[in-house]
């Protein structure tokens, strides 16, 4: 009874001692193929969540209808170049409104190139030749300096 249960041990063991070589060697495309694949396959999901958990967020508040005028040293409104501008109400508009909400004056644009002053309905300058089309756009989105006013800011 022991001999037999030795005998079957032995038997057993040789299974995984003594394996069967030729098995083996037509595993190993498989082998190597889940060993190369299966790391990608589990590392890949991985690394995307983690992106998504750190990647940059920006945060956008939409503004609409014109902006004040920032002032100068000297009291004087300083006009972006670029931008349409009101002289008289000291507002500047988005890209592409040509007349003023408020006075209904034409307005003016500062040549990003040359700095020199035209109407917005003009849209080539005319000292340095530069073509300003501008599509007019129904909202302007400016990125936000910083958290929202109550220390709501998003974690």
């Amino acid at each position: 009874m022991l001999q037999q249960f030795w005998s079957d041990l032995l038997l057993f063991m040789t299974q995984f001692i003594i394996p069967d070589w030729g098995e083996l060697i037509e595993l190993l495309p498989l082998l190597i193929f889940l060993g190369v694949l299966g790391p990608l396959l589990s590392i890949t999901p991985l690394v995307i969540l983690i992106y998504q958990a750190r990647k940059p967020r920006v945060s956008v508040q939409v503004v609409e209808g014109p902006q004040v005028a920032a002032i100068g040293a000297d009291g004087g409104p300083i006009f972006p170049p670029g931008l349409p501008y009101c002289r008289r109400d000291g507002l500047v508009y988005a890209s592409g409104i040509q007349q003023c909400d408020r006075c209904r004056d034409d307005l003016l644009v500062i040549c990003p190139m040359c700095s020199l002053g035209r109407p917005a309905l003009i849209d080539t300058c005319t000292n340095c030749g530069l073509v300003l089309k501008v599509k007019p756009r129904a909202i302007v989105v400016r990125a936000s300096s910083g958290p929202r006013p109550g220390g709501a800011a998003v974690a």
